[in-house]
């Protein structure tokens, strides 16, 4: 498997909803990307003044993140497709 470095998250987006409150149904071509998604792997974390700060999330966390995270990667591991981010784009982490 694949283990991120640092203050990198592995993660899978997670489907959102594919109708409105209203109960309109929104086409795939339409939908944006979701920000919601399982942490799949972390990183130890990153060195301040050469102290370790751990991530604050773990795996099988369900996050949300910034829709358009400057950090964010798409990346294909095994024919499966993923998100890497840094933990700074992780907005909270969902119960």
């Amino acid at each position: 498997m694949f283990k991120p470095l640092h203050n990198y998250i592995l993660l899978t987006r997670m489907n959102e909803d594919n109708k409105t409150a209203g109960g309109i149904i929104i086409p795939d071509t339409a939908k944006e990307k979701p920000s919601r998604g399982r942490v799949i792997a972390t990183g130890d974390g990153i060195y301040e003044n050469g102290t370790l700060i751990p991530v604050s999330v773990k795996k099988d966390d369900v996050v949300l993140f910034a829709k358009w995270a400057s950090s964010a990667n798409e990346v294909k591991i095994d024919g499966v497709d993923y998100v890497l981010i840094k933990e700074s784009d992780i907005l909270g982490i969902l119960d």
